[in-house]
């Protein structure tokens, strides 16, 4: 029979689980986008829903490894949360805020537009610039 966690803990010792509690913490830091949406508590369909997109889609995001800057913001924001991107040196920190300009002109350029249809625009543009580079 499988045994209880909080039995388990208790019979560590207080180093042990200074440990565990310390990798818990680490593990915690960084996760993909799938664990921390089940972290946040949301399915995809609410995902979807606040994406205005479909499921499949929001599996399909979950599943990338690139992704536009502004796709990953969309999705942090459906689970409640804002993107920030930082740069780390050796010698300090530093904070990248070109993109929030590029938040503030999204709506205006992209209004009124479900991901579905900014994925279609994309590819679009995508089909276009490639045959503009096949004809030169």
């Amino acid at each position: 029979m499988a045994k209880l966690y909080s039995t388990l803990r208790e019979k560590m010792s207080p180093e042990a689980r200074a440990k565990a509690g310390e990798q818990t913490r680490i593990l915690l830091q960084e996760m993909p986008l799938q664990e921390l949406r089940q972290a946040r508590r949301m399915s995809q369909e609410q995902m979807a829903k606040n994406l205005h997109t479909r499921q499949s889609n929001v599996s399909r995001i979950e599943k990338r490894t690139d992704m536009y800057i502004s796709t990953l913001r969309s999705v942090i924001k459906a689970m409640g949360g804002d993107l920030e991107i930082v740069a780390r040196f050796p010698d300090g920190s530093v904070r990248i805020n070109q993109f929030e300009e590029l938040d503030k002109a999204l709506p205006d350029l992209f209004q009124g537009m479900s991901v579905d249809q900014l994925y279609e625009q994309a590819a679009s543009n995508c089909a276009e610039t490639s045959a503009e580079y096949k004809g030169k």
